[in-house]
């Protein structure tokens, strides 16, 4: 994916600042000065800019647990933020910028001013060679139509580049969603759907239809269904229960039905984002999940959501079936790829 073109003096310089980079924070500033351009803002301090990179990489960091690397400093400071500014990790993107740009708590001034050391002038490094100081110097009357000008506390953004930035914001911010992307992709090889975790929120898909569509045949068939946790009775039209990721939605990121399971509706408020244990659990969720296909196929077989087991049997159809160990072959390496990554355990 490329940045779209302009006709300005050294604008190749822009695609340059990507090329070698070895933490998130070129992108992370990047994309906060897009959102801050796009509300109108030229003359932006760089506190402002500091918070969005926060924000930004918040859900990242916090929620989906997406390793930036030992050398960026990002989510260590967002884990200390969430801490010191008593801020949960589903806050709103909007009032964690406001909190951090508005904060008088000398840890968090502290930890965002770290950033002013190497960012904002490493990132206009391709338009200038030099020194901190003399990249500052430089940049004073836009040099070789450099993207801003740096001041102590603020930049300002170069009168020729304002307009292209607003025309072309979508493009660019996907440009960096895309390149982010990859850059953590190659830190977590094993972590699915990692563009995914960058540039969502925490709202999720309803799974009304996978209830409606998949599971009510389930329970018309067995009557009830028995917790694989509690051991409680679920009945359909109680409505006592909840669709649960069995591995954590925040790792997998999807709502794909071999993962999905109804739960005790109190049972699963506790266990949130928790990873269940292979051997005291697995054999009851493979046992529900065997007998929901079977059900489902039997009165539908082209229910669309018996097509979402593929990914797990290929040869769904033939001799195998719906083979235990394939199935636990799968789900073993997901657990301990989320537990490496900082998912705790439920506790029994």
């Amino acid at each position: 994916m490329h940045i779209p073109k302009y006709t300005v003096p050294e604008f190749s310089k822009l695609s340059a600042v990507f090329l070698n980079t070895s933490a998130t924070y070129k992108f992370y500033w990047f994309l906060a000065i897009l959102e801050l351009v796009d509300e109108g803002n030229t003359y932006i301090e760089k506190r402002r800019i500091f918070s969005r990179m926060i924000s930004s990489s918040w859900y990242t960091v916090n929620y989906f647990q997406v390793s930036f690397g030992k050398q960026d400093l990002i989510q260590d400071s967002v884990r200390a933020l969430l801490k010191i500014e008593n801020l949960s990790i589903s806050e709103n993107k909007k009032k964690i910028s406001a909190v951090l740009e508005s904060s008088t708590n000398k840890e968090t001034i502290k930890i965002l001013k770290h950033f002013d050391k190497n960012v904002p002038h490493w990132f206009i490094s391709s338009w200038f060679s030099g020194t901190r100081n003399e990249i500052y110097s430089l940049s004073q009357n836009f040099n070789h139509g450099c993207i801003y000008r740096l001041e102590k506390d603020h930049i300002e953004i170069n009168p020729m580049w304002i307009s292209y930035l607003q025309l072309n914001s979508k493009i660019l911010k996907d440009f960096c969603f895309w390149n982010l992307s990859l850059f953590l992709q190659k830190r977590n090889p094993n972590v699915p759907d990692i563009p995914n975790k960058i540039s969502k929120s925490l709202a999720r898909n309803s799974l009304i239809k996978q209830t409606n569509e998949y599971w009510k045949l389930v329970f018309n068939e067995l009557g009830s269904i028995d917790c694989i946790f509690t051991n409680t009775r679920l009945l359909f039209n109680e409505k006592k229960y909840a669709l649960d990721h069995f591995i954590p939605h925040a790792f997998v990121s999807h709502d794909l039905i071999w993962n999905l399971i109804p739960i005790d509706k109190n049972f699963n408020s506790l266990k949130s984002d928790k990873l269940p244990s292979l051997d005291r659990y697995f054999d009851k969720f493979y046992t529900l999940q065997k007998t929901a296909y079977e059900i489902v196929k039997s009165y539908n077989s082209k229910n669309k959501y018996l097509d979402e087991y593929l990914s797990i049997f290929p040869d769904l159809d033939g001799d195998n079936g719906f083979d235990y160990l394939q199935y636990k072959e799968t789900i073993q390496p997901l657990i301990t790829i989320a537990s490496n990554n900082g998912f705790s355990y439920m506790k029994d």
